[in-house]
């Protein structure tokens, strides 16, 4: 699918506030995804909750000051934000373990626990190129029936792209049964495998990712784990598993590349994983290769792990390496 500027790219789920041990830091990956997919020149639209509370106004008016500043160019769109009257804003307390990943204790229950749908809402679905939703947003009923409102009235010609962000406890087996059923292109990282494999009775998805794997190990892993995951997901038409410093291996139904990752100084991981979804989507939209489009969400991903915080504004060297890259 070819894709302009002006594609519509849909992100349904959180908008939070990380709660870092250096400060308050505004975050959710879909937030974050909404974010950086504006900043590589699609029209992303945001569609979450925050509470009537000093937090949800600075969300909103961080996020206000972002949609004005040049890295985003008036690509992002914040008109599906509600308010909750009653919930407070979500708040993750996160902190970092030795290998460098984050750990996250995430509140409950909070504003995009209650994410309503509106007719239009539904409207807007059925515009969209792309809609990207996720596991997490889906532990309440409330914005789990809305999310799936959203995906079931986008149209045939959209890709539905799902982040399978599990979070113990937040996700159960009929929701991720639903997600995969529903998803053209699924994003999973290696920490995550285990429990999916768990949770779909898979034990053979992913028995873990030792550290000491060798390169070809990890590729026959993380290869097994991605025709798997193909398998159990009919509609399925991309898999996407994130192996940390060890790069990427992506998963078509016809072939598989893996990718080696690139050296960075690893500075902040938090929101690197949403850097990667949102390099995937700009490349697969405009029917790159599993290679570029390998290339393009390494290149998004460990620029985001390099600076401090989840959006930092991409320079312009690196979206004229990504243009350069797909051809443009």
């Amino acid at each position: 699918m070819q894709a302009d500027h002006s594609a519509l790219v849909l992100a349904v789920g959180e908008l939070l506030w990380d709660m870092m041990p250096s400060g308050a830091r505004l975050g959710g990956t879909t937030a974050n995804f909404a974010v950086l997919t504006a900043q590589l020149g699609e029209y992303a639209a945001l569609i979450s909750c925050v509470g009537d509370d000093p937090l949800g106004r600075e969300a909103t008016g961080r996020l206000a000051a972002l949609a004005s500043g040049a890295a985003v160019k008036a690509h992002l769109d914040l008109s599906g934000i509600q308010v909750s009257p009653s919930l407070p804003t979500g708040t993750v307390s996160v902190t970092v373990n030795e290998e460098g990943r984050p750990q996250y204790r995430i509140d409950r229950p909070v504003a995009w626990d209650a994410i309503s749908l509106t007719q239009q809402l539904l409207e807007r679905a059925g515009q969209a190129a792309v809609i990207c939703f996720g596991t997490l947003a889906q532990r309440a009923q409330l914005s789990r029936n809305s999310i799936r409102a959203l995906v079931e009235a986008a149209g045939p010609r959209c890709v539905r792209v799902c982040d399978l962000n599990i979070r113990a406890p937040f996700c159960t087996t009929e929701v991720l049964e639903w997600c995969m059923s529903h998803a053209d292109v699924l994003k999973v990282s290696d920490e995550e495998l285990p429990e999916v494999a768990r949770l779909l009775g898979k034990p053979g998805i992913a028995a873990g990712f030792p550290c000491d794997s060798s390169d070809s190990a990890l590729t026959e892993v993380a290869t097994q784990a991605a025709v798997a995951l193909l398998d159990s997901s009919p509609q399925c038409k991309l898999v996407s598993i994130t192996l940390g410093p060890h790069g990427s291996l992506l998963a078509s139904r016809e072939a598989v590349y893996r990718h080696m990752g690139r050296v960075v100084e690893v500075r902040d991981t938090v929101g690197a994983g949403d850097a990667f979804t949102a390099g995937t989507v700009h490349a697969y939209i405009r029917a790159a290769s599993l290679a570029q489009i390998s290339e393009v969400s390494n290149l998004c991903g460990s620029y985001v792990a390099s600076q401090v915080g989840a959006t930092p504004e991409l320079p312009a060297s690196l979206i004229v390496e990504i243009r350069s890259i797909l051809g443009a």
